[in-house]
């Protein structure tokens, strides 16, 4: 691919962003809330220092390998290529259809929202399955057309965010309460706002996807990291903008109660019942654009993890086989699992991928990539003090969800079991 043909340092970081600014601020601060209570703003900036931690092991592998295959690359090379390289960058890559699914759930739960169908357990799936076929249809056509309208839907998402964030603050402003005026002064839950951060890291995770864009990127040993790290600051001062508005004008029962609404609330003392078709709009754009830059970084990496016979391929005569299979595996999770399962179960497995990766930095490539040892570990700690207390919360709470994230885990590490033993006696 010639130079003029690769992705722009800004198609990156729109992609990048707009992975990122999608489902995560518009399904989850119902959600955050309801878990870390009146810290809900402060689980966003935990995920965020956590993202930002965990960026470093990403961004110093690609400044020495860049490649579409990203993360599992830099797995084969710590680990070799057996079982524990293909079991982890598939939880990955597993994590990354579960996040499309996210995002196609709640286009349909907004979608429908004005005909008062958002909560119809047949029309939101069927809605989010038809996103995911029309961002197919468009990465069917070209990554140019990907980074086109990635860079226009990212500025328009962006500015309809920060203008709902700012609105919602100089609404509280004019009530007269004044700014955190609904906080409740309860102390807060540790293992609460821990578990909320859980699921805020999801709102950040997107950040990964850039590490995918491998040579599609211009000057990828810089581009890179450049994008990475911009696209996260982008995201946590949006972030920041939303939960403090949210705070301010519902607090964090209001926000329970809004659930996904939480940001048209927000607005509403500003703009009043324009606030919910403002942020209807805005969700629409975000999360299908978030898809289709998605589905175009997470089919690089089955691309990659096909390559390295670590991922089952169709027969031969089917072009276009990592972005097939992505979009049927993200179709059929959104059909059995509703958002906060999909949520959580996104977040168990990135976080576990994520401690093998940042181990692997900690060990076998420390020398290869430069590495300051100590930023990997701080990400294990990191990884593991969010990881212990969302199980605990969920196995109280939805023990199903933690017996289905076990269970997807298991099959891929048999999976991969077996496929090492086939190929070990072919090679014999």
């Amino acid at each position: 691919m010639t130079n003029e043909k690769k992705l722009t340092l800004a198609g990156s970081v729109s992609l990048g962003a707009g992975v990122m600014i999608g489902a995560g601020i518009f399904a989850l601060v119902g959600q955050v809330a309801g878990l870390a209570g009146d810290w809900f703003p402060v689980a966003f900036f935990g995920g965020a220092v956590v993202a930002g931690v965990s960026s470093y092991a990403y961004i110093r592998y690609s400044s020495v390998n860049p490649s579409s295959g990203g993360i599992a690359m830099l797995l084969k090379d710590a680990y070799g290529p057996g079982v524990v390289a293909g079991s982890f960058s598939l939880f990955m890559y597993v994590s990354m259809v579960v996040a499309e699914s996210l995002l196609a759930r709640t286009f349909g739960t907004y979608l429908l929202t004005p005909f008062g169908l958002q909560g119809s357990v047949v029309l939101v799936p069927v809605v989010g399955v038809l996103a995911i076929t029309a961002a197919t249809i468009v990465n069917l056509i070209g990554n140019r057309l990907v980074e086109g309208s990635a860079t226009t839907t990212a500025i328009l998402k962006i500015a309809g965010i920060a203008v709902l964030a700012i609105a919602g603050l100089i609404g509280a402003s004019l009530t007269g309460e004044g700014l955190f005026a609904n906080t409740s002064g309860q102390p807060a839950d540790v293992i609460g706002v821990l578990a909320g951060t859980t699921l805020c890291v999801l709102a950040y995770k997107g950040f990964t996807t850039i590490t995918n864009q491998g040579d599609d990127i211009r000057d990828p040993d810089k581009n890179i990291g450049r994008s990475i790290m911009i696209s996260i600051s982008i995201c946590t001062v949006l972030y920041l903008l939303i939960t403090a508005s949210v705070q301010s004008s519902l607090g964090a029962e209001g926000a329970v109660e809004a659930r996904d609404f939480a940001l048209a609330r927000a607005a509403e003392p500003l703009f009043g019942t324009w606030g919910v078709g403002l942020t209807v709009a805005i969700a629409v754009i975000a999360t299908l654009s978030g898809l289709l830059a998605s589905l175009y970084s997470v089919s690089r990496l089955y691309g990659m993890l096909q390559s390295m016979d670590q991922a089952p391929s169709l027969p031969a005569r089917i072009p276009h086989q990592p972005l097939l299979i992505t979009a049927a595996l993200a179709i059929v999770v959104t059909v059995a699992l509703d958002l906060s399962q999909i949520a959580s179960m996104g977040a168990l497995l990135y976080l576990s991928m994520d401690i093998a990766v940042q181990w692997g930095l900690v060990r076998p490539l420390r020398d290869k990539v430069h590495a300051r040892r100590w930023v990997p570990v701080l990400a294990i700690v990191l990884d593991l003090s969010l990881l212990v207390p969302f199980i605990i919360v969920k196995v109280q709470t939805d023990p199903l969800t933690i017996v289905v994230a076990a269970a997807v885990g298991s099959a891929i590490v048999i999976a991969q079991v077996l496929a090492v033993r086939v190929r070990t006696r072919s090679k014999n």
